[in-house]
């Protein structure tokens, strides 16, 4: 299968540079999977199409401010470091900038020695293993020292850093955030949960494999990065109960997806409470076997995502639903609009 067959034309002036000011205000695109129709919504209106006895899956993951600047010890050169995966307590994999610059040995100040890190492993594409030292709570550190690390595709500064976090993220270690959630507001998920419909939490650390351009010309021939994922047994527990019941379950994210297909995928269709890393890459063919909706939002043509929410609607039916949406001007991706394939 070609990676151009998920190819559409994206105008630069629909990339959404800044957040709303009420989160829940974004406009909503409602995707029937099965006859491929679209209806235009606002974001809240997404209660009308829930029901009493679903269950709405978030991905609870925090971005950690993981976008640190430093100073090479001998030199005094300015470098970048972007944590991407703790690998052990005080061992990090990152993206370095320049990464020329810094080979295995090399040691980097942050803060004026508030924070050290020296390289133990280098790696293709930027790519660095750092072993850190400090006095004290790394995170309180990171929170002193680091900066909310947004995409590249924004250009914009970000006033408000909790606008890059969803309003329920609790579990600190993603280097981007579930952008499917930013939508929700807690007045939003009371009113969802007041209705009847069950919210569950699981935990995805997202890396930037997510977002790692296909670099193959088939898509088979695309490695996925693994990433790390929970799931606790009051989580497993309900998500059985309501599929028991003949409750719909509709994941927020790609996160959620994966997560949520993985343990399925391992189970014969049940969730079983667990913890590892996935690599799942679900793409056109595949059989969906946790999940029967998700909310998305807009995604990079030629993507991981677009073609995991095209094995979920149809090729056919996300490219309409996407030319659609750049004709009625939505925004795209991390600020930008969301979808509901249902």
């Amino acid at each position: 299968m070609k990676v151009d067959l998920f190819d559409f034309h994206l105008p630069e002036e629909l990339i959404a540079q800044v957040p709303l000011e009420n989160r829940a205000a974004s406009r909503l695109m409602v995707l029937d999977k099965e006859t491929g129709k679209i209806k235009h919504e606002v974001f809240s209106e997404i209660i009308h199409y829930l029901r009493e006895g679903d269950c709405l899956v978030l991905n609870d993951t925090k971005v950690l401010p993981a976008r640190l600047f430093g100073v090479k010890k001998d030199t005094g050169a300015n470098i970048e470091v972007l944590l991407l995966k703790q690998l052990q307590d005080n061992k990090w994999e990152t993206l370095v900038k320049p990464a020329k610059r810094v080979k295995k040995g090399t040691v980097i100040e942050f803060g004026e020695g508030v924070l050290t890190a020296v390289c133990t492993e280098e790696a293709e594409h930027g790519g660095r293993v750092f072993q850190f030292t400090y006095d004290g709570i790394f995170y309180e550190i990171l929170e002193q020292l680091g900066e909310m690390p947004l995409p590249p595709y924004i250009k914009e500064q970000l006033e408000d850093q909790d606008r890059y976090q969803t309003v329920y993220a609790k579990e600190p270690g993603s280097a981007a955030a579930p952008t499917a959630g930013l939508h929700f507001t807690e007045e939003l998920l009371q009113q969802i949960a007041a209705k009847g419909v069950h919210i569950a939490f699981i935990t995805l650390h997202v890396g930037l494999g997510t977002f790692r351009p296909v670099s193959s010309d088939d898509v088979e021939g695309h490695d996925m990065h693994a990433e790390f994922y929970l799931m606790n047994e009051e989580t497993a527990d309900l998500l059985n109960r309501v599929r028991e019941n003949g409750g719909r379950i509709i994941t927020v994210g790609t996160t959620s997806t994966r997560t949520l297909e993985t343990i399925a995928s391992a189970h014969n269709g049940r969730f079983i409470a667990s913890s590892g890393w996935t690599d799942i890459f679900i793409y056109p063919g595949y059989q969906f076997k946790g999940i029967n909706g998700m909310v998305t939002n807009f995604h990079l043509p030629k993507s991981t995502l677009i073609m995991l929410v095209s094995a979920l609607a149809g090729r056919e039916h996300i490219l309409l639903a996407y030319n659609t949406a750049v004709q009625e001007k939505y925004r795209f991706f991390s600020f930008g609009d969301a979808m509901l394939i249902i």
